[in-house]
C-alpha cells in the first residue's frame, strides 16, 4: 500500500497456506460446538499452497503498489513447504475454509486502507531471524 519494497526470503519458492480470519473463527467455533468427547487435535488452515513470490506479487498486484520485490538471505530455519492437513476437521466439524487468498487480500487491503496509518508508528525493522545468521556463521548446516 505505502509502495516501499517487499522482502523475500529465499528465492521466494517456499510455501504456505494462508487462511483468512473469517474461516479461522469459524473452524474455532465449530470445534467448541463438536460432539462430547472428541478433543481433537484438529489443524484448521487453509491447504491450499501458494509460494512466498506468489503471495508478493499478488498483494503488489491488488494495491496496485509499485513496490519492488528485494530478496534476501534465506533464514537456517525457515520450512520449505507449510500445508495443514484438516481431514480431521473436515470429517469431525464438516469445517472447510471457504475464503479463497485473493479474496482474503482484497479484504485485508481495504481494511487497511480505512486506516489513518498517521497514527500508528511504523514497524521496528524484522530481527527474527538475526540468530540464525549468527548459527550459520558459527556452525554451518553440514
Amino acid at each position: 500500500i505505502n509502495a516501499e519494497y517487499m522482502g523475500i526470503y529465499g528465492d521466494g519458492s517456499q510455501t504456505r497456506s494462508f487462511c483468512y480470519v473469517d474461516d479461522l473463527i469459524d473452524g474455532m467455533l465449530k470445534m467448541m460446538d463438536t460432539e462430547f468427547g472428541f478433543t481433537g487435535p484438529v489443524n484448521i488452515g487453509n491447504p491450499e499452497e501458494f509460494t512466498i513470490k506468489e503471495l508478493a506479487e499478488i498483494v503488489i498486484e491488488l494495491t496496485g503498489s509499485k513496490s519492488k520485490i528485494i530478496y534476501l538471505p534465506l533464514p537456517n530455519d525457515d520450512p520449505l513447504q507449510r500445508k495443514p492437513d484438516i481431514t480431521t476437521a473436515s470429517q469431525h466439524l464438516k469445517w472447510q475454509p471457504s475464503v479463497k487468498l485473493r479474496e482474503g487480500i482484497s479484504k485485508t487491503i481495504e481494511y487497511f486502507r480505512g486506516l489513518d496509518l498517521e497514527k500508528y508508528p511504523k514497524p521496528t525493522n524484522h530481527t527474527a531471524h538475526k540468530n540464525s545468521e549468527l548459527e550459520s556463521v558459527k556452525s554451518p548446516r553440514i
